[in-house]
């Protein structure tokens, strides 16, 4: 039996979509974060050590794994039956490998860096906060805000020439890729002269098991970004 470790308004809400895409059976183990620190609980922990969702377990080969990336793979290999994933040996396939793992590995990072740097002037003590914010205001219109439009553009240049990432048909990296778009979309201005991103987001919004995914996992307070159009 496969069961998803979720926490509330995190990438793990992916893994659900894509057991709903599948139509597989799992359970869910619910978690949520910390209201003070927006950090998962501790809880977490007691089933991966780095305490990070996703996480998803698998009684069947007594399986536990973390990472989005490293989970989708197991999932499509062991129960996909080649559904959401290109024929391998295409090139359609070489840009699913690529994108399923730059998501993570390239997108995330700057965004990240982007909510650190925005949450930094408010968590120290008052008094520096003004330098605080200095130096985070700095960081981001010298390095942060340029590497994620770099990014963002990109997005926007893929999804010019392809109605998904991987190429004609949906499949699993476009999955993995919603989480970065929806998170640009709502907090890093990515729907601002780009045309295809939102749509993008409105497609992937509109498939019945992306639904069916917010049913069951709960609070996704990215669920609405690229729904209204940038004035």
């Amino acid at each position: 039996m496969l069961t998803v470790h979720h926490l509330d308004n995190s990438r793990s809400q992916r893994i659900l979509w894509l057991l709903e895409e599948l139509e597989l059976p799992y359970d869910i183990h619910f978690y949520r974060r910390d209201p003070k620190t927006m950090q998962a609980p501790q809880s977490l922990r007691r089933i991966h050590p780095l305490g990070k969702a996703p996480i998803l377990t698998d009684t069947d080969g007594d399986v536990t794994l973390a990472e989005s990336g490293a989970i989708i793979e197991y999932i499509l290999a062991k129960y996909g039956n080649g559904r959401l994933a290109p024929e391998p040996g295409t090139p359609a396939h070489t840009r699913f490998i690529y994108w399923l793992h730059y998501a993570e590995g390239s997108a995330m990072p700057p965004l990240l860096l982007k909510l650190v740097f925005g949450l930094l002037p408010g968590r120290v003590p008052w008094p520096l906060r003004p330098f605080a914010a200095l130096i985070a205001k700095g960081a981001q219109t010298q390095v942060i805000n340029p590497q994620v439009r770099l990014h963002m553009d990109y997005w926007e240049q893929t999804l010019a020439a392809s109605e998904w990432f991987a190429g004609p048909e949906f499949t699993a990296a476009d999955i993995q890729m919603s989480f970065p778009l929806e998170a640009a979309a709502a907090r890093a201005g990515a729907l601002t002269g780009r045309p295809h991103i939102g749509p993008f987001l409105r497609r992937i919004h509109a498939r019945p098991a992306y639904q069916r995914a917010l049913v069951r996992g709960g609070s996704y307070s990215f669920a609405t970004a690229g729904n209204t159009t940038p004035g």
